[in-house]
């Protein structure tokens, strides 16, 4: 007799739809979790192939205007040392990666007024000669921003809204609106970007039936790439002293958001080889489409710390691309030469 768990499981594989209850019992049985990646293994392989799309991650910048409670780049921390790079050696770095075969880069500071709108432009419009996609990820702008930077050459945006649930959000994100985050999203989808966000899992106070929430609210939005990761406690951030999140429960919500949006880019995030060293591989064998090396150069790598025990911290840029192009082929898969655009489905 199949289990009430599993004929979810085949439900959501064949129609991906689940009803709130429904994801809640997948998240907090885990008896079945094999068969949950399993079948979101599947459902990845039929809508977006056997592909790994690489997007060249630069972190240009960790200095943040925000204050969010568990991020190492809060406004508020004095224990690290900022920074801000010149136009030219952003350029510089997309320059050198996409001799390496990138089709796409990420381009990710802390949030705030850091760069005029002008240089922001200029940065854009100069990588988009190299014939790639680009994705910001920069925070909340205004819509004249956002279209800006649209017609100026970038295609996606990222913008994470870490948890839906709205008394949480703001217990963890002095002076933020939770309001104005998704409105943000929506002027995004709107201006015809890519659209990415994705949530943090283990937060303080965060329950089972937020987790199924945060995924109905990707599915409601209609978002193009979503990012889950473990909540990885920050010695200099107020959640110090917190628990933080497994590493299994991200791989199910992960899991379960592939099953519901089949056809969507995924990551496969570096926190999450932060707590199991063979992170990445495991999430690309349970849903996951994407990783994200970072391309950026030199003492930066280290000094983007947002959460303690980031991998990679001392490799080259040429060196992580040719350590996880050997890790993508060693499960079957390949490295994508595709500029890695959503597919979707008609």
């Amino acid at each position: 007799m199949t289990s009430p768990f599993k004929k979810n499981i085949n439900k959501v594989e064949a129609t991906h739809n689940l009803a709130k209850n429904e994801i809640v019992e997948l998240l907090t049985n885990d008896e079945i979790n094999e068969e949950l990646f399993q079948a979101a293994d599947r459902v990845r392989e039929k809508y977006v192939g056997n592909e790994v799309h690489l997007r060249g991650l630069i972190e240009f910048s960790n200095i943040c205007s925000k204050n969010c409670f568990y991020c190492g780049l809060r406004r508020d921390n004095k224990n690290i040392k900022r920074y801000k790079l010149e136009p030219e050696i952003i350029i510089d770095f997309a320059t050198k990666a996409a001799t390496y075969g990138y089709k796409t880069f990420v381009l990710q500071s802390g949030e705030g007024n850091l760069y005029t709108l002008e240089e922001m432009l200029y940065i854009i419009s100069e990588i988009k000669k190299l014939d790639v996609a680009i994705t910001l990820s920069i925070g909340e702008k205004t819509e004249e921003e956002y279209r800006a930077y649209k017609e100026a050459g970038a295609d996606r945006f990222l913008l994470r809204i870490e948890t839906t649930d709205k008394e949480l959000y703001k217990k963890l994100h002095p002076d933020m609106s939770h309001e104005n985050r998704i409105n943000c999203l929506k002027i995004i989808k709107k201006l015809g970007y890519e659209t990415g966000t994705g949530c943090l899992i283990g937060l303080p106070e965060q329950t089972m039936e937020s987790l199924a929430d945060d995924i109905l609210f990707f599915k409601e939005l209609g978002a193009d790439m979503i990012g889950v990761g473990p909540f990885i406690p920050n010695e200099d951030t107020p959640l110090k002293n917190e628990t933080g999140g497994s590493f299994e429960l991200a791989l199910k919500v992960m899991a379960i958001t592939r099953l519901l949006l089949p056809d969507i880019n995924i990551p496969a995030t570096t926190a999450m080889e932060t707590l199991n060293h063979q992170g990445r591989l495991i999430a690309l064998q349970s849903g996951a489409n994407v990783v994200m090396p970072n391309v950026t150069e030199g003492e930066y790598r280290d000094l983007y710390k947002l959460y303690p025990g980031k991998i990679c911290i001392n490799d080259t840029p040429a060196h992580c691309r040719s350590c996880i192009t050997g890790k993508i082929q060693s499960i079957g898969r390949t490295v994508s030469k595709e500029y890695g655009f959503r597919k979707q489905l008609r």
